[in-house]
């Protein structure tokens, strides 16, 4: 993980700043005197070599002085504390609601290979996988929030209960590809595993079908749907800069999104340094789990 932080702090450093435009003169507006870009780009540091600039960005990272935000004019630390909860409770939730719909509706159709519910489920993860996020987020903002008025259209609540009802479509949203790409896996995985030798001894020797399906079948199925999970939230995360934008989602995504069209440096390179760290802890948690569910694999 060291090694990948260390090479996610390069590119994040350099590919921010090879965006064309002065950020002195975006952050100010068009009618800004010279002498004022030239005082703000020196407070900004952008007239030290880059080599320095990229040794006062790892400072900043080992010390974890952020610096502060000038679109937001307020610590880039208390920026992302304050933003970080909301993207987190939405990957969460999204990632809730597609375990709970793909791994049924996965072992259901695995076990009825073929037939019309099998068929019914494959056509379905299908059509999910082929629409697009964003437009998918505003059919569901048109119909359940515009015409049905069940759910907030976008924005954030102050108490909990309104702000889980904020998070509802977006995590609709977002969990349709996950979805459909775990129910597929899942059902693949169920039909190879219900033909192999062991689920058939199992069964021989009088073990309940419930005992089958949870320690025989199912937990080996994991092991392959884990490693999807893994990739999936790893995508989940940056697709929050799309769907926290169609719904006006105070997170880390919207936030990223603000900040790279106002050129805040600070906050662009903070908020996808701290993208690259969850992937990893997600990874080492996917690697973590693998020894649970395959006693072959060891930490």
């Amino acid at each position: 993980m060291i090694p990948v932080l260390f090479v996610v702090t390069i590119l994040v450093f350099s590919i921010i700043r090879f965006i064309p435009g002065e950020p002195a003169r975006l952050i100010l507006g068009e009618k800004a005197t010279p002498e004022a870009i030239a005082a703000l780009t020196e407070k900004l540091g952008l007239t030290e070599p880059l080599i320095s600039q990229y040794f006062l960005f790892l400072r900043q990272i080992f010390t974890l002085d952020f610096g502060n935000s000038f679109t937001y004019q307020m610590p880039v630390a208390k920026l992302l504390a304050s933003r970080f909860p909301v993207t987190l409770a939405l990957t969460l939730m999204s990632t809730a609601l597609s375990l709970l719909i793909s791994l049924p509706l996965g072992y259901f159709a695995g076990v009825h290979k073929d037939k019309l519910g099998d068929q019914a489920v494959r056509t379905a993860s299908l059509v999910a996988i082929s629409m697009p996020s964003f437009w998918v987020g505003l059919l569901l903002m048109i119909v359940f929030a515009l015409k049905l008025r069940w759910f907030p259209a976008g924005g954030w609540a102050d108490t909990l209960g309104g702000q889980f009802r904020c998070l509802i479509l977006p995590a609709i949203t977002q969990s349709l590809m996950t979805t459909a790409l775990l129910l597929r896996n899942t059902r693949n995985c169920v039909v190879d595993i219900t033909r192999m030798d062991y689920v058939d001894f199992a069964r021989s020797k009088g073990i309940p079908d419930s005992e089958v399906r949870t320690r025989h079948v199912m937990r080996n199925a994991m092991v392959s749907t884990v490693t999807l999970l893994s990739m999936r939230m790893a995508a989940t995360l940056g697709g929050s800069v799309i769907i926290e934008t169609v719904f006006s989602i105070p997170g880390m995504g919207k936030l990223a999104s603000d900040a790279i069209f106002g050129r805040d440096y600070a906050v662009v390179q903070f908020v996808v340094l701290m993208f690259a760290v969850l992937v990893l802890v997600i990874n080492l948690i996917t690697d973590i789990l693998y020894s649970f569910l395959d006693p072959r694999v060891s930490l």
